[in-house]
């Protein structure tokens, strides 16, 4: 997900984050999974304010 530079600080990817999760619920799901390549410290301090934790998994990935 990414939000225009000109919405950013709005809420959007919060409400966005927040209806993803609710919908899970609503389906009976027990957990949900982000994965991001981004590295900057504001983007991985938003998934963290939003209730993911970077430290319970961990994901490897193989480019071909």
């Amino acid at each position: 997900m990414v939000t225009r530079r000109d919405y950013r600080g709005q809420g959007c990817g919060s409400a966005v984050l927040e209806a993803a999760k609710n919908l899970a619920a609503e389906c009976g799901c027990y957990k949900i999974m982000l994965m991001t390549g981004s590295k900057k410290e504001s983007t991985l301090r938003f998934y963290e304010r939003a209730g993911y934790r970077k430290t319970d998994k961990t994901a490897f990935v193989q480019w071909l």
